[in-house]
């Protein structure tokens, strides 16, 4: 959802929240040590445990659900007394007096008695002024294969949410993980529907708990964020139900007091205008007694009421002064608009959130003691949790891990995001924490002091001063720490030349309005379009020291080029930095990265991709030169781990030269700790992946169907069907870099005894797991389900596989255990679009058991039959 107002009408913005950057945070060894014996000890206990301490976890609403159909009298009593003008105001967003930063603000009605509405981005933490626990990404999240982890997720930022004065949490996104190409794929869980499903309903269960309130998002087929405003989106029924549409039913199924419908259309409606997802699927078929809110700028006309949006964010263009008219001139109903503000009343009644000690915002004192404090500890202490629970071991040859002897004392680390903690990805899921600790400092300080940790850059993502280059400026430029006082303006106007053709990269930081560089009389960084100029990424949009950082890469021919720089001072005055890279600079940070390589045991390299919502990536591969800097470093020491700083899939050209390769995502305010922990051994890598790593930019299921994807003429077509992910890669017969579930431990294990049984309509799966190794580990042993004979003959397609069960293990060396998997009849139904409704799959089905979707040792046959 966008952060800038509507243009056209004084909206609120949510560009508000200041992207500050982390200075790294060092730590001493017995810190580090102390948490990670912490966080081996929630590794070992139930899922739940390690979050919110027992008293700030105490519910404060009753329930975790609805009472179904219910109006309170005192809703009855409200609608009543409301005036039309006052109806309007509570279903469209405003400006907030107090600004605290978050994404948007409904006013209350005093005369009333009703308190203001504040709504916080918070996918991975709560998005506002203040600084907040920046959780690892929901993807990294899923990774651990832990519903209940998932729960502890959600009451952190249940909690700080209330603390930090917000009423609504405008997350957490189930969409599915359909192309690797999607920005914003680490926002949200799996491409499985079932993973998601699980994972969704626990955190919102856990969120909604501490009296916040969840908004599952974006309803529906939000796949991409290419065109994500306009295009068209046409999936058949089956395909609707059995994939997407899971996760947000079990969303519903928790009690998710709210839903947030997309920016797309859905077969030419928009999804805001559709009758079909909001109210005969939300409502009729799964009944939802929430409310629906627009995603930010979503709703394109009042009509959109009518077919089941409430609420139109973050300003009332529709749903303002124009709602009002429409209902007075006839062309809308006011027994609408109530049925829309009773669904807001209901809901906000049952958290407390119609109770004037409810609000937040400096003003309102008995807000503020009506709201808990923010726990900082607690939320470190799940942040932990979590990165250390989905850190995913791709690769580990020769026992490159964990590192241990010579390896833990001689010790290179490069990369950027070795030095830089890659806390979150960009967009509204950006979150600043009150610190963070580097990976390097972590790394060092576990190694210990008779060790020797270098680092070396390797590839830059923040520019050299100009001079450092290989080109000669007239005169010489002095722009890397200028100075511009209030009121004033800084200019530059210069050449320089160029002695060959060579790829540039230049880097403007700022601290106030963006400067304006042109380079042979162009623009530079001019002012994008939409979402574009907003989100610039969660590395790549702030330096190190918290200045915004635009990039432009452009391709040099050789000889000479004009350069001017105009940079205004404003009100308050700014610091500005322009900066570049060349074939000069990258070969010296290439050179130093391999030396340091070469004089070290062993190499951690860090690598990344910056992904943002409101762009979608444009290849599989690392972006810059990353993959160049890797294949040096492992020529030159094989002995290297990388370890991957990424939203999604990335290619691996390099792979079978390097030792290991470790999936940190973007792991939050405590990767630093959590990477270091699993390097070093004191954790084990827990991750198992949530989609499926596929070899190339031409082997995946988008690839080489531009209807599919990014869509043809507006239109995308999920020609795909119910084959998404793994599925895909089952019925293509293609193999992939990684499968779906694929992750290792730094121990082993062996799986016997399958025996499967009919169970009420489902099946009840047993098997044994054995510890086969000498440490202590975890496992995720997943079950896959077969397809149906009976709905084979109805002419109903189905996988070859799907997931249908899992459980996380802790087991220690030689340890066994006997695990039992409930497959529930929904996860053995189809959707029978002659009938519009669930068909059980009857008859022999084959369950397979194993540790990825493409490792499966043990396999039997079950009939499923009728209860």
């Amino acid at each position: 959802m966008p952060h800038a107002p509507l243009p056209e009408q004084p909206e609120p913005s949510r560009r508000d929240t200041p992207v500050t950057a982390l200075a790294p945070r060092r730590i001493s060894r017995r810190r580090l040590l102390l948490t990670l014996a912490g966080a081996a000890a929630l590794s070992a206990a139930p899922s739940l445990a390690g979050g919110i301490p027992a008293a700030a976890a105490r519910p404060r609403v009753p329930g975790g659900t609805p009472a179904k159909g219910r109006v309170s009298e005192r809703v009855a009593d409200l609608l009543a007394r409301l005036t039309l003008e006052e109806k309007s105001a509570l279903l469209h967003g405003a400006t907030d007096p107090e600004g605290l930063g978050q994404a948007g603000y409904v006013p209350g009605i005093p005369r009333l008695g009703i308190p203001p509405l504040r709504l916080a981005d918070g996918p991975a933490g709560v998005r506002v002024r203040e600084h907040a626990t920046a959780l690892p990404a929901p993807v990294m999240l899923a990774a651990a294969f832990d519903p209940g982890l998932a729960r502890a997720y959600g009451q952190v930022i249940g909690q700080e949410g209330r603390a930090l004065g917000q009423d609504v949490l405008l997350s957490p996104m189930v969409n599915l993980i359909r192309t690797p190409y999607a920005g914003r794929n680490f926002e949200t869980f799996s491409e499985d529907p079932l993973l998601s499903a699980d994972m969704v309903a626990e955190e919102i269960r856990g969120i909604q708990a501490e009296g916040l309130i969840a908004t599952v998002k974006h309803v529906a087929l939000n796949n991409q964020e290419h065109g994500r405003m306009s295009v068209d989106v046409r999936a058949g029924e089956q395909t609707l139900h059995e994939t997407e549409l899971r996760g947000f039913e079990a969303a519903v199924a928790a009690g998710t007091g709210a839903v947030m419908a997309a920016y797309n259309k859905v077969d030419g409606v928009h999804a805001t205008e559709s009758r079909m997802l909001l109210t005969d699927v939300l409502r009729g078929q799964w009944g939802f007694e929430g409310w629906v809110m627009s995603d930010w700028g979503a709703v394109h006309a009042t009509a959109a009421l009518t077919a089941g949006c409430d609420m139109e964010m973050p300003g009332g263009r529709h749903f303002g002064a124009p709602l009002v008219t429409a209902v007075r001139e006839g062309r809308i109903d006011e027994a609408d608009v109530d049925t829309a503000v009773r669904r807001l009343l209901t809901v906000r009644e049952r958290f407390g959130a119609l109770d004037a000690s409810s609000a937040g915002g400096s003003g309102a004192a008995a807000g503020r003691s009506a709201r808990p404090a923010r726990d900082a500890a607690a939320g470190a202490r799940v942040a932990l949790n979590v990165a250390l629970a989905g850190a995913t071991l791709l690769r580990n040859e020769n026992r490159t891990l964990p590192l241990a002897g010579q390896a833990a004392r001689s010790l290179a680390v490069i990369g950027p995001t070795g030095k830089v903690p890659f806390v979150s990805g960009g967009g509204s899921a950006h979150v600043v924490p009150d610190a963070a600790t580097s990976p390097l400092d972590a790394l060092r300080t576990r190694a210990g002091g008779g060790a020797t940790v270098t680092y070396a850059l390797g590839e830059d993502p923040y520019g050299k001063p100009l001079p450092a280059t290989g080109a000669a400026f007239t005169p010489a430029p002095d722009l890397d720490a200028v100075q511009v006082a209030a009121g004033k303006t800084h200019r530059y106007e210069g050449t320089f030349t160029t002695t060959a053709d060579d790829d540039w990269s230049f880097f403007v930081h700022y601290g106030g309005k963006r400067p304006t560089v042109t380079l042979d009389g162009a623009e530079l960084f001019p002012t994008q379009s939409g979402d574009a100029e907003v989100f610039n990424g969660g590395l790549g949009g702030t330096a190190a020291d918290g200045l915004t950082l635009r990039r432009a890469d452009r391709r040099l021919t050789a000889g000479t080029h004009r350069l001017t720089v105009t940079a205004a001072g404003g009100t308050t005055g700014q610091l500005v930095r322009l900066r570049a890279a060349d074939g000069t600079t990258r070969t010296a940070d290439l050179t130093e990265a391999t030396a340091a390589a070469r004089a070290a045991h062993s190499v951690v390299l860090f690598a990344y991709e910056d992904a943002t919502e409101g762009r979608d990536r444009g290849r599989l591969a690392l972006p810059g030169r990353q993959d160049d800097l890797i294949k040096a470093v492992t020529a030159v020491n094989p002995r290297t781990t990388v370890v991957l700083n990424t939203s999604s899939a990335v290619t691996m050209p390099w792979l079978a030269d390097t030792g290991a390769v470790l999936q940190m995502y973007y792991p939050g305010q405590e990767g630093g700790p959590a990477t270091a922990a699993v390097l070093f051994g004191d954790a084990d890598p827990g991750g198992r992946l949530t989609q499926t790593f596929p070899s190339g930019d031409d082997a995946h299921p988008t690839a080489g169907d531009p209807g599919r994807y990014p869509g043809k003429d507006g239109v995308e077509r999920y020609a795909e069907g119910i084959h998404v992910g793994y599925r895909w890669y089952d019925a293509e017969d293609v193999t992939p870099l990684f499968p779906f579930g694929h992750g290792l431990s730094y121990t082993t294990f062996r799986y016997e005894g399958l025996a499967v049984a009919p169970d009420r309509g489902g099946l009840r799966v047993s098997f044994t797991v054995a510890n086969t190794g000498t440490r202590a580990g975890i496992d995720v042993p997943q079950v896959y389900v077969g397809p149906s004979p009976d709905l084979a003959g109805l002419g109903i397609d189905q996988p070859r596989r799907l997931l249908a069960g899992y459980q996380r293990l802790r087991l220690a060396p030689g340890e066994r255990r006997k695990v039992t998997v409930s497959v529930t009849a929904r996860t053995l139904s189809s959707w029978d679009e002659a009938r519009h409704r669930w068909v059980l799959g009857t008859g022999a089905r084959e369950v397979s058991v194993g540790a990825s979707a493409r490792t499966l040792t043990l396999r039997a046959r079950a009939a499923v039959r009728t209860p």
